[in-house]
């Protein structure tokens, strides 16, 4: 039995084992980088919350991944000095690293994972692909990187290690071969420790689809049946589903025959996932990859069978047998990855302070919910710091119903609801898909996103007159801050005239970067707001605002930040947030016209031009590396290099000047 078990991750999926560990008394270890809490002795000041909810927690020395949570030598020695007996490596990391569960067994440790016989064996994709073929599982042919042709195309460059996403490229001409495969490897060499690259057709109109497996050491192996995980960006899945709204009972039956022959192959022990593309026929399917661990989306099957798969793990470790079969499935669940990111701006990650993060009406954290409802999965709270030495992920939000449209009803509805401020997020995105006719009719595949454009599922949930009002809002909300803090007379009004003059004003920055003003005046009427006579008072408190909108009341809840610079306003509009605009600017803040600004926290990995040089608009500059993943910069217009403030290697802080380009006529 296992007394005291250390998880080698951090974040959410930190949180998730403790929270079962706690439900069956084990003992917890964390371990942290400094970028997830101080250096100092005890529990550190801020630490993230997996470091708080430990039992007792170890420091890995470092920020960085390659120095502290890819360090197997760091972690087996924070087990052995915590007096754990067990390690749970929970996703990405060392979870598939077969050298590292060999050596947790060898430090007379319990390895909560699969044999490392089996991750070894699925460790490449290059020779999983040789090994499934041979089992007779569908694959995809593989391409040498060298040897594609004009007929090949278009074709998926993909690293050999590893997963989510990194180290993968789409390539529909030959001239953009070179650049992908150099980029995939030096993504997946940074991601994985590996470079290793290959190719193979790319399916259009494909679904992404995969098994869930359990199997413990007796020779029982479980399907517990399929995930979409179609909705992804940059190959990155961000919304996923059980069951596939794809697949009939037929088709089920042919996937979780091929996957549990997979596993089956590599004597597979605990809990995995094989991963397969489904082809636009909607009845060939092909071998993706195993992955050796438990995945992201584990909630939405977790939901539909009633499981807990990391008590399954830690009881199959412990050498537990499971019953012959499992559960049946009930109902639909839907899982959307609320990131830190733009997805207008390219996705690009996003860090700093997240202010307030509170989603209502959760019905359970890290586990399933007692009948149908929401589950949150968070590795963040409010007040908390969202670096960029990792995944920009927030939070999974979880629904669960009878039917596929219920579940993604109350997955919009929640998400819509959510206070998430101080960083951007993905969030109305999310929200706009669950609510988007293809998504809802089931049809959305990997090319989903491109399908119905950005431009429409990007838009966010307020438009302009709700902007406006939220401004006005805000300003109200303000005004009766300033009187609740006056040390004289903060029963009369803010502005208030005895007379009639000129209204107060308020400036802000809408989300686009529109300059918002706001006029309203106070007199014997009370207070009122200029330029809409349809729009009323009814009350106003420092964080709360009731407006009568032509006849019908709607409530914004305001919230501003210590420097008071932002200001956030959600309210059934939609959610708004706001940058109060100084009446004067402060000439530190001024930067040269043309400048090109860090738009993130990063490591500039390559620069592409220089002093002197003429840039066409949209050229790529440089690229950063940030949160895992590599960004484009590019010539915001056509012009000069007048400065470059940057070299290869150098790390750079959101808001540098990284260039400046000087106005010109197009080059190309």
């Amino acid at each position: 039995m296992i007394d005291r078990l250390l998880v080698a991750n951090r974040g959410e999926i930190a949180r998730r084992v403790f929270r079962t560990c706690r439900d069956l008394g084990v003992g917890t270890v964390a371990v942290f980088s400094d970028a997830d809490g101080a250096a100092a002795p005890g529990e550190p000041a801020g630490a993230s919350p997996h470091v708080r909810e430990a039992d007792v927690a170890v420091r890995l020395p470092g920020a960085a991944p390659a120095d502290t949570y890819l360090r197997g030598d760091l972690i087996i020695a924070a087990a052995r000095s915590a007096g754990a007996d067990a390690v749970h490596p929970g996703y990405g990391f060392l979870s598939e690293n077969a050298a590292f569960a060999r050596a947790v067994a060898g430090a007379g440790l319990v390895w909560v994972g699969p044999p490392p016989e089996a991750i070894e064996a699925m460790g490449s994709k290059i020779e999983a692909k040789k090994l499934m073929a041979a089992a007779g599982v569908p694959v995809l042919p593989e391409l040498d990187p060298g040897a594609v042709t004009e007929a090949d195309l278009p074709i998926l460059v993909k690293a050999s290690a590893g997963g989510g996403g990194r180290g993968m490229r789409v390539v529909r001409t030959l001239a953009e071969l070179p650049e992908a495969v150099a980029g995939a490897r030096r993504e997946a060499q940074s991601a994985f420790g590996d470079p290793a690259v290959f190719c193979e057709p790319l399916l259009e109109g494909a679904r992404h689809v995969e098994v869930q497996l359990l199997a413990d050491a007796h020779g029982t192996v479980w399907a517990l049946g399929e995930r979409d995980c179609s909705v992804q960006r940059r190959h990155q899945k961000i919304i996923e589903e059980a069951p596939s709204p794809a697949v009939d009972a037929g088709l089920r039956a042919e996937l979780s025959r091929a996957a549990v022959e997979a596993a089956r192959a590599i004597g597979y022990v605990g809990a995995g996932t094989v991963e397969f593309m489904l082809a636009g026929d909607g009845r060939r399917f092909f071998f993706l990859e195993v992955n050796t661990r438990l995945q992201v989306e584990h909630p939405v099957t977790e939901c539909v069978y009633g499981l807990d798969l990391v008590r399954l793990q830690i009881e199959i470790a412990e050498g537990a047998r499971l019953p012959a079969g499992p559960p049946e499935p009930r109902g639909h669940a839907i899982e959307v990855r609320l990131y830190a990111e733009d997805p207008a701006a390219g996705w690009r990650p996003g860090s700093g302070t997240l202010h307030t993060f509170e989603v209502p009406g959760v019905d359970a954290e890290f586990g399933v919910p007692a009948g149908y409802g929401l589950r949150l999965d968070s590795g963040v709270e409010s007040g908390g710091e969202v670096g960029v030495h990792y995944d920009p992920m927030l939070a999974k939000l979880i629904a669960w119903g009878p039917t596929r449209p219920a579940a993604a009803r109350r997955l919009r509805a929640a998400l819509a609801g959510a206070r998430v401020h101080g960083v951007t997020t993905n969030r109305d995105l999310l929200a706009r898909t669950l609510a988007e006719p293809v998504f809802l009719g089931g049809g959305a595949t990997t090319g989903y996103l491109d399908q119905v454009g950005l431009d429409e599922l990007a838009r966010p949930l307020a438009d302009e007159g709700a902007v406006r009002l939220s401004a006005r809002a805000a300003a109200l909300a303000e005004a009766a801050a300033d009187r609740a803090a006056a040390p004289v007379l903060g029963g009369l009004p803010a502005g208030w005239r005895n007379v009639p003059s000129q209204p107060r004003r308020r400036s802000y920055e809408g989300p686009g970067g529109e300059a918002v003003e706001v006029a309203y005046r106070t007199g014997r009427g009370g207070l009122r707001a200029e330029g809409h006579e349809g729009v009323r008072l009814v009350a106003a408190s420092p964080d709360q605002v009731t407006l009568d909108v032509d006849g019908v009341r709607y409530g914004f809840d305001v919230r501003t930040v210590p420097d008071g610079a932002a200001v956030y306003v959600d309210s059934p509009l939609g959610p708004v947030a706001l940058r109060a605009l100084p009446r004067f600017a402060d000439p530190g803040d001024l930067v040269a016209p043309g400048s090109l600004l860090a738009p993130m926290p990063g490591t500039v990995v390559r620069v592409e031009t220089e002093p002197g040089a003429a840039v066409a608009e949209g050229q790529t500059l440089l690229v950063l590396e940030a949160m895992k993943m590599e960004h484009r910069i590019a010539a915001p217009a056509a012009g000069t290099v007048a400065e470059l403030n940057v070299a290869a290697g150098r790390q750079v802080e959101a808001g540098a000047v990284l260039a400046v380009i000087s106005e010109g006529t197009d080059h190309r």
